[in-house]
């Protein structure tokens, strides 16, 4: 009877649930992130860096998009924290109403030649803090989603996290498109505000899916427990301080992302001379394909592994990034299409649909939300700047793109590197992950036992268990 009561009052798991919040929050975030994208290609330019050489502007707009990647750790170690002291829930709402808002003063800033100097002064603020809420988001919605999924499913349930990078994706291009459609005039005066305003819609919703969720069973049983950590930073770099490195390594295969839809259709409109419609519904359609192959992708690292999958994406992807090039210099837009699908439908979903499952289960649950935050956030600062570092390192001519395609596949090689040398954990059962965690606190709960017996060995009967994290 009391193994009975047990069970009914244990916390209990709703995957679905679980997934659909993440998959909301993603949603939001990755909307925010290609309208801001898109708009730092082919708006911000004029509006909020005017210069005599388009070029000038164009690198003042990637600038602004790299900034965001800043802010991206900090707002990662900050919330990362009391996500793992408070719990991932009351995180996660806080971090989706700064994204939502942060976006929605975006599309109200008036631009440069209304207010000068102050206008890009604005949308750094703006971009900062997006910054600041994405690098919580993605940490947080994967924890919350892996802790919540069932044994021999996390990859799959996870992976819904990053579905929402292609909803986002998706959703964002079909605003864009007839905005770019519009006159020239009407799309620079007021045409470009609508994606940022319509950002309030999407966050109403994934707000009221995310009030109606429950705590993870995780982290509810270990503040039963008192296994909270009290510092999860200092204990996070303590015990498991070369996984947080390894992270921040496999993190830098998101580069090919901002390579293919930030600086690929700046590179597609610019120089290789295809309309903006084109690339956009080209771009749509090959992320939003990958909605289907990412749970694929993760259902196939629950059965033979993460890391399989995730080395097989890093080097498909560092060969058919040239291919993607070689086809913008052809011209030709089916050849595009089908590198682009190639490149993000196919090879790029085996990263996409794995990373939030494989980086969280590198972590013990007491620091998990900020080993995970803290790897992955420093990782994509360098994703951040590649549209900028990409726009320095093109040079004229029709092979002007090839060191920016070597730039990738260095990228992807690092990546590669730091998935060979991480841990394979997709049959490991949630309460063992984060092994080094695990193994240097029990050294030291053990070593505080003995010198608490050897200070007072006669009350040793009479003291209570200690739970220490």
């Amino acid at each position: 009877m009391q193994s009975a009561l047990n069970a009914s009052v244990a916390p209990r798991k709703t995957p679905g649930k679980a997934a659909l919040a993440s998959f909301l929050g993603s949603t939001l975030e990755y909307y925010d992130f290609f309208i801001y994208g898109t708009a730092a290609a082919l708006v911000f330019p004029h509006l909020f860096f005017p210069s005599a050489d388009p070029a000038i502007g164009l690198i003042g707009a990637f600038a602004t998009f790299g900034v965001a990647y800043v802010a991206r750790p900090v707002g990662g170690l900050v919330m990362g924290h009391f996500g793992d002291r408070l719990g991932r829930k009351k995180i996660l709402l806080l971090t989706l109403g700064i994204m939502g808002l942060a976006s929605l003063g975006i599309g109200f800033l008036p631009s440069y030649g209304q207010v000068g100097v102050w206008a890009p002064v604005l949308l750094v603020a703006g971009r900062l803090a997006q910054g600041f809420s994405a690098g919580a988001e993605s940490a947080g919605a994967s924890t919350l989603t892996l802790e919540h999924s069932p044994e021999g499913r996390r990859g799959f349930f996870t992976s819904f996290v990053m579905t929402g990078y292609a909803s986002g994706m998706v959703l964002a291009t079909l605003v864009f498109i007839p905005v770019t459609a519009m006159p020239q005039e009407a799309m620079m005066s007021w045409g470009w505000r609508i994606p940022f305003w319509l950002s309030i819609v999407v966050l109403a919703i994934a707000y009221w899916v995310r009030t109606h969720l429950d705590e993870t069973p995780v982290f509810e049983e270990a503040q039963e427990r008192r296994q909270v950590a009290p510092m999860p930073v200092k204990e996070v770099l303590k015990f498991q301080g070369p996984d947080v490195l390894r992270v921040v390594g496999t993190s830098i295969m998101s580069v090919m992302q901002t390579i293919f839809t930030v600086f690929g259709l700046a590179y597609a409109t610019s120089t290789a001379g295809f309309d903006r419609a084109s690339i956009l519904t080209v771009n749509a359609v090959a992320i939003g394909l990958s909605m289907f192959a990412m749970p694929l992708a993760a259902k196939l690292s629950d059965r033979i592994g993460r890391r399989p999958v995730l080395l097989a994406s890093a080097i498909g992807c560092s060969i058919t990034i040239f291919l993607y090039f070689l086809a913008l210099s052809s011209g030709n837009i089916m050849l595009v299409f089908l590198a682009a699908f190639l490149n993000m439908t196919v090879l790029y979903s085996g990263f996409n649909g794995i990373w939030p499952s494989f980086f969280a289960e590198q972590f013990a649950a007491p620091v998990r939300y900020t080993g995970m935050a803290m790897g992955n956030q420093l990782g994509l600062v360098l994703a951040g700047f590649a549209p900028l570092i990409a726009g320095l390192l093109l040079a004229p001519g029709v092979t002007g793109w090839i060191p920016v395609a070597i730039f990738a596949t260095v990228c992807m090689l690092i990546a590669a590197v730091s998935v060979f040398y991480s841990r394979e954990t997709f049959k490991t059962p949630i309460q063992e992950l984060g092994a080094p965690y695990l193994e240097g606190t029990a050294r030291r709960r053990n070593l505080l036992e003995e010198q608490e017996r050897a200070q007072d060995p006669e009350q040793e009967l009479a003291r209570p268990a200690i739970q220490l994290p």
